[in-house]
């Protein structure tokens, strides 16, 4: 039987459907001073992988919460190996806060036998060197309720209280049909789980499409947590799981609703700033070689389109940020290389 990795630790065994490994470090860093891990700003270091959908979530919200001085970020570059993530990008080849070569230190310096994937994102406490979580789908929500004391003036509600008993099924939806199930379908082990995959995962893409017929935004006029985690996989959709993960009914530009959205959300500060295509496209063919065996990377598709009108502003109404202010531009260490941008498909 042969194994499938992909970039999260979880494996498909040949012939069978996929399943993602879901067991993370749950601790948790919280607004309380007696807890084991206390929120302080300038203690943590978040890694994050620019290439990674699960990554680039925690990339957006910390954006879009003013929270880069209070938490620091470390990216490794585009590809790994079975062992581990690298800072590849940095000089020496080494983080330079933490001044480690690899994310798979930081996990070791807290358990030396750890036994699953070295995953990103992950939160490393700076002064023992020893990761603190890696449990991407909780992290961004107490980015938003635990740091609140750190968040920029006039930063959005992400996971407002009142909203939640709508939005916890939409974020269920969202994960196991739209965030994984694109990965379900690039790493089927089957004909038969590749077709029950494709089928769910774009049965779900109709429904959305057709709950943003009547509202700019999927919880209605503002930008909520649901939004980010959509948005990072529908900016992968056509330059790589269309192709690579036979995600191929249709292109997410043949959606209209989905795709004027997914322009809006890419436009707005805190969103697009963070997406580097280059490193998305490169760690996909490069890194998946089962599926991938030639690691050629394709040049396109066109994604100047990413800059085109959406009309979501002057249909709808309402703002992304509701009454508060967008994030202002990123730093330099921050930013994305204009030459892996959209803007770069502009002649």
């Amino acid at each position: 039987m042969k194994d499938q990795y992909d970039t999260k630790g979880s494996y498909v065994t040949e012939g069978q459907e996929f399943k993602r490994d879901t067991n993370y470090i749950t601790d948790r860093i919280l607004a309380d001073p007696e807890a084991e891990w206390p929120v302080e700003s300038g203690r943590y270091r978040l890694i994050a992988a620019r290439a990674c959908p699960w990554a680039n979530r925690t990339m957006i919200v910390r954006r879009l919460l003013g929270l880069e001085d209070a938490i620091s970020i470390g990216m490794p570059g585009p590809t790994h190996d079975k062992r581990s993530w690298t800072f590849d990008l940095d000089e020496d080849g080494r983080d330079p806060v933490l001044g480690i070569e690899r994310l798979q230190e930081a996990y070791f310096a807290r358990f030396p036998d750890y036994p699953r994937g070295i995953t990103v994102p992950a939160i490393v406490d700076i002064p023992s060197g020893a990761v603190v979580t890696n449990d991407y789908n909780q992290i961004t929500l107490d980015l938003s309720s635990q740091w609140r004391e750190h968040h920029r003036p006039g930063a959005p509600e992400l996971y407002p209280e009142h909203l939640r008993a709508e939005m916890d099924p939409l974020i269920k939806l969202i994960f196991t049909e739209v965030n994984n199930g694109v990965y379900r379908c690039g790493f089927a082990g089957s004909q038969e789980a590749y077709e029950s995959a494709f089928t769910r995962l774009f049965d779900a893409l109709d429904t959305l499409e057709d709950r943003l017929e009547s509202r700019r935004f999927l919880m209605g006029e503002t930008i909520t947590e649901v939004d980010v985690r959509l948005f990072t996989t529908l900016v992968r959709f056509d330059a790589v799981y269309y192709s690579h993960f036979k995600c191929n009914r249709q292109r997410l530009v043949d959606f209209p609703n989905l795709w004027a959205y997914a322009r809006d959300l890419f436009q707005t500060p805190g969103f697009g700033d963070t997406v580097d295509f280059v490193q998305i496209k490169q760690h996909y063919f490069i890194v998946h070689t089962d599926i991938n065996p030639t690691q050629i990377v394709p040049v396109g598709p066109d994604l100047s389109g990413w800059l085109s009108e959406h009309g979501r502003d002057e249909r709808f109404g309402g703002s992304p940020f509701g009454e508060g202010t967008p994030p202002g531009p990123p730093s330099a260490h921050d930013s994305v290389d204009p030459a892996h941008t959209a803007e770069a498909w502009i002649s």
